[in-house]
């Protein structure tokens, strides 16, 4: 594997739910971690420091509190770029289509704009696809880093590092970013 699908690797791994088979995982993807860049292996090993320093039961708490009860902590891409509106399902398949233009099967175990999902197509080879999905979405992880780190989450490293990962971002990026940021996703205005 290229340091790039390497360090998706052990993202995805990281920001799945924290169980013991990902806790097993912990010396390998800390190995693994050593041989990428610097400016990568920094911030994804203070993520995993913390996986391997803290009880289990406190970091699926953490993750649980974190990442499902938290709106602007979603690991959902479209989700902050679509909110729960129609429109979403659309974006939903445009990633769902780029895994199976791959020949990969996709299930319904996770939504198809997970993360952890898009990070495992990049994983698997599918690098450019998957960096196209994960640019179309960067004002998503743009919010998802700074809301992270104003929680002083440890998984703010491991976003620090997906976004390291990526071009670099335009000014409309970070417009886009910013206005996100001020109105949050959008609401479905049909009915009302």
């Amino acid at each position: 594997m290229k340091p790039l699908q390497l360090a998706h690797f052990v993202a995805a791994t990281v920001l799945s739910y924290p169980d013991e088979d990902m806790r097993g995982m912990l010396p390998s993807l800390c190995a693994v971690t050593a041989t990428l860049p610097d400016r990568l292996a920094g911030p994804v090993g203070l993520t995993l420091s913390y996986l391997a320093g803290t009880e289990l039961s406190t970091v699926a708490a953490h993750y649980v509190e974190t990442f499902d009860l938290r709106r602007r902590c979603c690991l959902y891409l479209t989700y902050y770029t679509h909110g729960d509106t129609r429109r979403r399902g659309q974006a939903l398949l445009r990633f769902r289509r780029s895994y199976q233009a791959a020949g990969l099967r996709v299930t319904d175990e996770e939504l198809p704009d997970h993360l952890a999902v898009v990070l495992e197509f990049s994983a698997a080879g599918y690098t450019k696809d998957a960096v196209e999905l994960l640019v179309a979405h960067r004002s998503g992880l743009d919010l998802l880093y700074r809301a992270l780190s104003g929680l002083g989450s440890p998984y703010a490293h491991v976003i620090f590092a997906v976004r390291e990962t990526l071009p670099s971002a335009s000014p409309h990026d970070a417009l886009a970013a910013r206005r996100l940021a001020e109105q949050g996703p959008p609401v479905e205005q049909v009915g009302l």
